[in-house]
């Protein structure tokens, strides 16, 4: 019976403390600083890009030898 309680007290807690949960997650920032004109992203998008655009070209290139290579070595 003493499981059962903790069960039901701990269930009960966790149900309040979700029901808080979305009114912290719609808190407003404050207001954009640069409403004249276009800003500046907060988020570095291009190094990154650019790095993963590079690694799959480098992985293509890779499977392409690879497949080369196995059709070379099953040549009679």
């Amino acid at each position: 019976m003493k499981q059962y309680s903790r069960s039901i007290i701990f269930t009960a807690l966790m149900v309040l403390a979700f029901c808080f949960v979305p009114d912290m997650a719609r808190a407003i920032g404050p207001p954009d600083p640069c409403d004249s004109g276009p800003c500046d992203p907060d988020t570095p998008i291009d190094g990154g890009v650019s790095v993963l655009v590079a690694a799959g070209v480098v992985y293509g290139l890779k499977k392409i030898r690879d497949e080369r290579k196995k059709k070379l070595n099953k040549l009679p």
